[in-house]
């Protein structure tokens, strides 16, 4: 059976930071593509970030330079760092792994709110 739990959500005064994490079981970790993903209210699901099994990263255009996705295959967990955190960060941030179509598995979410 496979899990996603992700962790370290919460509130945050606009300027701080957070870092999520997101482990996994039940899979062979270091083939899969690992990515993070918010839906706020009203709006899409978003890509915010991923980084391949060879350690490649990308980045929405919007965010680049103030959250960082790392994996540690060690651990079997993925990691957003996220810092200089605004309102508009505010959503359910997901953790997603993927090798294909058929091997396509989503977290339960984890609410990040920034507010003063």
């Amino acid at each position: 059976q496979v899990q996603l739990v992700e962790s370290g959500g919460g509130l945050v005064q606009p300027g701080g930071s957070l870092r999520l994490s997101c482990a996994a079981s039940g899979i062979i970790f270091s083939r899969y593509t690992l990515g993070w993903y918010r839906q706020a209210p009203g709006k899409q699901r978003e890509l915010v970030a991923a980084v391949t099994s060879g350690g490649t990263t990308n980045y929405a255009d919007s965010l680049k330079g103030r959250f960082t996705i790392s994996r540690d295959n060690n651990k079997n967990t993925v990691y957003l760092q996220m810092n200089s955190l605004k309102p508009d960060d505010t959503a359910v941030y997901y953790c997603h792994a993927r090798i294909d179509v058929y091997r396509n598995y989503w977290g339960q979410g984890t609410q990040v709110t920034v507010s003063s």
